[in-house]
């Protein structure tokens, strides 16, 4: 660990990833916004070794340490020795686990991450979106390798609106803009074309998106975004591109959003299973 300034240190400490104790922390620290309090999370403790290590980093800086084990033998280990060195520790589990304990009249489980474990869905939709927001707009292309789908088309096709609607059901997405004069990225052709899903869309109707979009901004006049040429040869570049790359290709001209969705999901599903 490193070594930690001198701002009051609180250590979250559990055997998950230290969620319930975050939240719980935050939320407490949130009633003081003007206060610079460090928090520092220890997340998958499994081994009375790593106890040791942060007692000993919170005995230096005289940091509070609050923890979540609901392992018993961890638990114990970690009130014992927080006792002996003097450091002030907080329980956030032990009381209320006893309570509900002694009511129901059997002992917990003592087994680390079993709420995430029991709503896995949820969390992988959240790492969904947040992995689809890191990723849109062409951003972050070092990571589209780890997308479920990447998402390629010409400006107002409705790469984000889909990306956001897929990354909803569950799917990690990168969407990557073709505009012209710039370069393509380097890495599109070097990802898995199964996985990437050019948009095309028929040049009357991106020239009503666009128009509608320009006039929006407060910019109705002429501009190449707008020309009925210019997007024509838009979207004929964008087709060489989806082909040279062998890419899955989903014409958007009158589909909603969930049509296309369905779709998609339907190609991975397919391509999966002739993996």
């Amino acid at each position: 660990m490193d070594q930690m300034n001198s701002a009051p240190t609180i250590f979250i400490v559990s055997g998950g990833v230290g969620a319930s104790g975050e939240r719980l922390v935050h939320t407490l620290l949130a009633q003081f916004p003007e206060e610079a309090v460090r928090v520092t999370t220890v997340g998958n403790v499994r081994h009375p070794e790593q106890i040791a290590e942060v007692l000993s980093q919170a005995q230096r800086i005289d940091a509070l340490v609050v923890y979540t084990l609901v392992d018993p033998a961890l638990h114990d280990h970690l009130l014992r020795e927080s006792q002996r060195l003097q450091i002030q520790a907080i329980d956030l589990m032990g009381p209320l686990m006893e309570w509900v304990t002694a009511k129901v009249g059997r002992a917990p489980k003592g087994q680390a991450g079993l709420y995430r474990q029991l709503h896995s869905e949820y969390f992988e939709r959240v790492a969904a979106i947040d992995f689809t927001l890191d990723h849109n707009d062409g951003k972050n292309p070092d990571g589209w390798p780890r997308a479920d789908v990447v998402l390629v088309g010409v400006s107002r096709v409705g790469k984000t609106p889909l990306s956001l609607y897929l990354a909803v059901l569950g799917w990690k997405v990168a969407n990557v803009p073709l505009v012209p004069e710039i370069p393509l990225p380097k890495n599109l052709f070097s990802l898995d074309p199964r996985r990437v899903i050019g948009l095309t869309v028929e040049p009357t109707q991106l020239l009503e998106y666009r128009s509608r979009r320009q006039k929006g901004l407060g910019a109705p006049g002429p501009s190449p975004y707008a020309d009925p040429q210019a997007i024509y040869e838009e979207v004929e570049e964008a087709l060489k591109v989806f082909r040279k790359g062998r890419f899955k290709i989903i014409d958007m001209t009158d589909k909603t959003i969930e049509q296309a969705a369905d779709e998609i999901i339907r190609h991975l599903s397919s391509s999966r299973q002739r993996l």
